[in-house]
């Protein structure tokens, strides 16, 4: 025998709160590229009260990479190719802190927060988009004397060095001390490091009218590249035509050469030269960031997680439930064809497209809709190398000189995230040509409390 009891709940509602689902939970490690763009998607997508997102990264904002040979030379402001997490990412909560380690199998991510305990994130969907960093070889003094250029911390201490050094020089007699400090060494050919090369030297012959105690054949500058040419994403004609322009203006390329040491400054090369610098830059190439092994996420032999062209996190062919990658930490194939071993290289262009797509397919899943593959093929390259001087090539058509350097502004300016960055970018170039490159060293950053320690009145004195 049953008995009936009835509910003084509406049928509405009671079927209403019946459907209702706990928000998901989407955990992204990682703030670069792939990671504020992910995020940035999702906060258009998702509606009201359907997931909540937490971001984890040790800074505060993402880094406009490409910029970066600019800012080294003086042609934009550091903060201004910088986008502040908390500025742009409004429905996001953001933790600053490290991951430490990922147990997807239990859903848990431990994350390092500075200056205090660990903490444990729980969580219903991962983005694993922690980046890359600078890969470098065993090379005695690469790790003790060169400096990156894949920060805005990295390209800030060149601009210091390079004003720095000149200032230093100027009050020196011609010597070995005072060509050291007017020599600068590149190693890498690709865009990254030929930009940074030639930008630096458009910036140190602009340096030269303010200091009339140094002559233009003093500067030196020499790019090493270990492969016989440059920039593989352009036709050979046009990496040709960069290496005669660069040669031209004093800025030498060497090229199947292979640094062998840089103890102590001094540049041991493979041909048998040797030079010695206070700035040596390494742009030659990038690895996975290594807190993908601290995953229990399959890696392949570049450590990179692997991933399918859906963006899924797979074992073998298997996809991982809830668990996605993407940028520059990810192995996701390029279905065009055109990836370096059939994966998708690691740069800009595929880390920005990959996330807006990931952001879409994650919404999709949730909502028990068809998700799509990524595939993008790259139509083109352009590169800036110093002012008035670019590269471009689209198709089978390539050119070179002002008008591709006009294009690289142009479509940099347009790549660079949020409407408030684009505009305090393209408003200091227009400053810039009206006003010249700002180049004042700021050296003295790197130790900020010197100037009041070294005057603070001490107990007993």
């Amino acid at each position: 025998m049953s008995i009936a009891v009835k509910s003084k709940t509406p049928p509405a509602v009671l079927a209403e709160a019946i459907q209702t689902k706990a928000p998901q939970r989407i955990l992204i490690i990682g703030g670069g590229y792939a990671g504020f763009y992910t995020a940035w998607k999702l906060e258009k997508l998702l509606k009201r009260g359907e997931a909540e997102v937490t971001l984890v990264d040790p800074l505060p904002y993402m880094t406009y990479q490409p910029f970066l040979p600019e800012v080294a030379a003086g042609s934009i402001e550091p903060r201004h190719v910088v986008v502040s997490h908390r500025q742009h990412l409004r429905k996001t909560n953001l933790v600053s802190g490290k991951m430490l380690k990922v147990n997807h199998k239990s859903r848990k991510a431990t994350i390092e927060v500075q200056g205090g305990k660990s903490k444990v994130i729980e969580y219903d969907q991962i983005v694993m988009t922690a980046g890359a960093v600078t890969r470098t070889f065993p090379i005695k003094g690469i790790a003790d004397q060169a400096i990156g250029l894949k920060t805005i911390e990295e390209a800030v201490e060149v601009r210091n060095r390079l004003v720095g050094n000149f200032e230093r020089a100027a009050a020196l007699p011609k010597g070995k001390l005072r060509e050291r400090l007017l020599t600068v060494v590149v190693v890498g050919g690709g865009f990254a490091g030929i930009e940074a090369f030639a930008e630096l030297r458009s910036a140190a012959t602009h340096l030269l009218r303010y200091y009339p105690e140094i002559e233009f054949d003093e500067v030196q500058f020499h790019l090493i590249e270990a492969m016989g040419r440059i920039m593989p994403e352009v036709s050979e004609k046009t990496a040709n035509w960069v290496v005669n322009n660069l040669n031209s203006r004093a800025a030498y390329v060497h090229l199947n050469t292979q640094v062998l040491s840089a103890d102590k400054g001094v540049v041991k090369l493979s041909t048998g030269e040797t030079m010695e610098s206070d700035i040596i830059i390494w742009t030659a190439g990038v690895a996975a960031a290594p807190v993908a092994k601290n995953c229990d996420f399959p890696l392949d032999a570049r450590f990179r997680i692997n991933g399918n062209a859906l963006l899924q996190i797979v074992e073998g062919e298997k996809p991982l439930q809830g668990a996605w990658t993407a940028g520059d930490v990810a192995a996701i194939p390029d279905l065009t064809g055109g990836g370096v071993g059939g994966y998708c290289v690691p740069n800009a262009q595929h880390a920005v497209r990959q996330a807006k797509l990931l952001a879409k397919n994650i919404v999709a899943a949730m909502r028990g809709e068809a998700i799509r593959e990524y595939r993008w093929k790259t139509i083109g390259a352009v590169a800036g190398l110093g002012i008035g001087v670019g590269a471009i090539k689209v198709g089978k058509f390539g050119m070179t000189g002002f008008l591709p350097w006009l294009a690289h502004r142009g479509y940099h300016g347009l790549a660079m995230p949020t409407w408030e960055r684009k505009i305090r970018v393209v408003s200091g170039w227009v400053w810039n040509a009206l006003l010249g490159r700002d180049l004042a060293s700021l050296e003295a950053v790197r130790t900020p409390r010197l100037f009041f320690e070294t005057w603070a009145t001490r107990p007993g004195k």
